[in-house]
C-alpha cells in the first residue's frame, strides 16, 4: 500500500496526539508508567507535550489522515522546558519517582532518537508504521545512527526489518522489559 506522508504542523498535533494515545492504550510501558487514574487523558496530554517538543526540535511525520505518527529527534535536542517538565511530572504523579530511578542504557551521543511511532488501531497491519520508519530514516540517513526503545516484543521484529538491532534488554522488576535498539549510520547511497 502506498502511504502519502508529510511533516506535521502545529495544527495536526491534537489529532496526532489522539492517534498516539489510541496506539499506546495497551502498550506495556505506558500502562506501567502512567497512573491508572484518568489513564487515557494523561496519556493523550503526555503525547501532546512530547509531540510539541518534537515538532520544535526534530522531525514529526504523519500520513494525510493522521492515522500514523512518528517523531525523530536529533542528538542535540534539549530537554523540554521547565513548565513542560513540571506538567509531565504532574501527569506521571506517583510513578515519577520510580521512573527517575530507572537506569536504561543511554543512546550514543551522536544518535538520533526514534522517539515515538504509533498507528491508529484501525489502520494497524497495513504498512503505515513501516512507511513512516522508512521515510524518517530516508530523511536522516547519512547524518548519524538512530536509536530507540520499545517495550513491546512484537515491535522488535518491525524495527529489525528496518536495520535495527537489539543493543540491550532491561527487565524492570514489576514492569515491562525494555528493548534498546540501534541502527548504525548509513550513507545516502545505502552503505
Amino acid at each position: 500500500m502506498n502511504h502519502i506522508l508529510r511533516s506535521a504542523t502545529a495544527a495536526d498535533l491534537p489529532q496526532a496526539a489522539r492517534t498516539l494515545a489510541l496506539a499506546f492504550d495497551r502498550y506495556p510501558w505506558t500502562r506501567w508508567s502512567i497512573p491508572a487514574d484518568r489513564y487515557e487523558a494523561r496519556l493523550e496530554e503526555l503525547q501532546t507535550l512530547y509531540l510539541k517538543h518534537a515538532l520544535c526540535h526534530g522531525l514529526v511525520l504523519i500520513d494525510e489522515e493522521v492515522r500514523g505518527v512518528g517523531a525523530f529527534l536529533p542528538p542535540d535536542t534539549p530537554e523540554p522546558g521547565g513548565d513542560t517538565q513540571a506538567r509531565i511530572a504532574e501527569l506521571l504523579g506517583n510513578r515519577l519517582e520510580i521512573l527517575m530511578g530507572l537506569q536504561l542504557p543511554s543512546l550514543p551521543s551522536d544518535a538520533w532518537n526514534l522517539a515515538t511511532l504509533g498507528v491508529h488501531p484501525g489502520s494497524a497491519g497495513k504498512g503505515l508504521g513501516s512507511a513512516i520508519i522508512s521515510e524518517g530514516l530516508r530523511q536522516i540517513d547519512g547524518i548519524g545512527p538512530v536509536g530507540l526503545e520499545t517495550s513491546d516484543e512484537r515491535n522488535v521484529q518491525l524495527y529489525e526489518r528496518h536495520g535495527f538491532t537489539i543493543t540491550a534488554t532491561t527487565h524492570i522488576p514489576g514492569g515491562p522489559s525494555v528493548y534498546s535498539m540501534r541502527r548504525d549510520l548509513t550513507t545516502k547511497d545505502g552503505r
